[in-house]
C-alpha cells in the first residue's frame, strides 16, 4: 500500500484520542507525511510531545495536543470542544483509546473487570456521542474506532477484553446505521494481535503483525470510507470460523 501524499488542497484535519498507542502513532506518521492537520490527546505529557515533535518533523502541517485522561468522561464535552477549535473544525476522529487489563485480575476482582470496561466502552461511547453529533450537524466527517477481533467471540483468554470491545463493536454498528445516511462515515477496525509496546511481554509477540502494515491499512480504510477493517486480512476468515463453532465443541476448547 502507498503512503504518499495525497493531492488535496487543503491538509486534513485529525482529531487522535489516545495519540500515544502504537497503532495510533504509526497511523500518525502516515497522515504527518501527507501533511495533516493534528490534534492529538493522551495521558503521559512526556510521550506525547515527544510524539508531537516527532510528527512535526514528518511533515504534518499542524500539531497541537492536549493531555487528558480520557477515562474522565465529565471532561469529553470541553475536551472535545478545544480540539475542534483548535483544529478549526474535523475531517477525521481517530479513537485509539484502550486497555488490554489483567484477565487473571478481572476474574477475581470485580472493580477490575469494571475499570477495563470502563475505559473499553463507557469512555469511548462519551467521546463518540459527541463526536457523532458534532459531525451530523455538518453532514460531514468520519470516525474511526479501534475496536478488536478478541470481540467476536468471548474466550476464556480474554473475555472481559473482549466483552468490552464487543460492547463497542455493537454500539458502533448501531451508530453507523443511524449516522452513515446523514453523510458521516463509521469504521470499525478490528486488528488482530499486532506488535506494539503494549503486547511487548505478550507470548509469540513475535509473531504478531507489523505495525506500520496494520497503521497502512487503516488509513487506506479510512480513504475508502469502508465500514469494518480486519487487519491484517486474514483475521476476517478466522473469526468466522470461531463465530460459528458450535458451542458445545467451543467450550470444551482452550482458546
Amino acid at each position: 500500500m502507498s503512503t504518499t501524499p495525497q493531492s488535496t488542497s487543503t491538509p486534513r484535519k485529525i482529531l487522535v484520542l489516545g495519540a500515544t498507542s502504537g497503532i495510533a502513532e504509526a497511523t500518525c506518521r502516515i497522515w504527518a507525511s501527507q501533511g495533516a492537520s493534528l490534534f492529538l490527546v493522551a495521558r503521559n505529557a512526556e510521550k506525547l510531545a515527544a510524539v508531537a515533535a516527532d510528527l512535526k518533523t514528518r511533515g504534518a502541517s499542524y500539531v497541537d495536543t492536549a493531555v487528558a485522561d480520557l477515562d474522565d468522561t465529565d471532561q469529553h464535552p470541553s475536551l472535545l470542544a478545544h480540539a475542534v477549535n483548535s483544529l478549526t473544525g474535523m475531517d477525521i476522529a481517530y479513537l485509539a483509546h484502550g486497555v488490554l487489563g489483567d484477565q487473571t485480575e478481572a476474574e477475581r476482582d470485580f472493580n477490575t473487570a469494571a475499570q477495563i470496561l470502563h475505559t473499553n466502552f463507557m469512555a469511548p461511547v462519551s467521546l463518540l456521542t459527541w463526536l457523532a453529533n458534532f459531525c451530523v450537524q455538518r453532514h460531514a466527517g468520519t470516525l474511526a474506532v479501534l475496536s478488536s477481533v478478541a470481540g467476536d467471540r468471548g474466550r476464556k483468554s480474554n473475555y472481559v477484553y473482549g466483552s468490552s470491545k464487543a460492547g463497542l463493536s455493537a454500539f458502533l454498528d448501531g451508530l453507523r446505521n443511524r449516522i452513515d445516511r446523514e453523510g458521516v462515515t463509521v469504521l470499525t477496525i478490528k486488528p488482530g494481535p499486532t506488535k506494539t509496546a503494549m503486547t511487548a511481554g505478550m507470548p509469540k509477540s513475535e509473531k504478531f503483525a507489523d505495525v506500520d502494515s496494520v497503521a497502512e491499512s487503516i488509513v487506506s480504510a479510512i480513504d475508502k470510507r469502508r465500514d469494518i477493517l480486519y487487519v491484517p486480512f486474514q483475521w476476517q476468515p478466522i473469526m468466522f470460523i470461531i463465530r460459528n463453532i458450535p458451542e458445545r465443541i467451543f467450550k470444551k476448547l482452550n482458546l
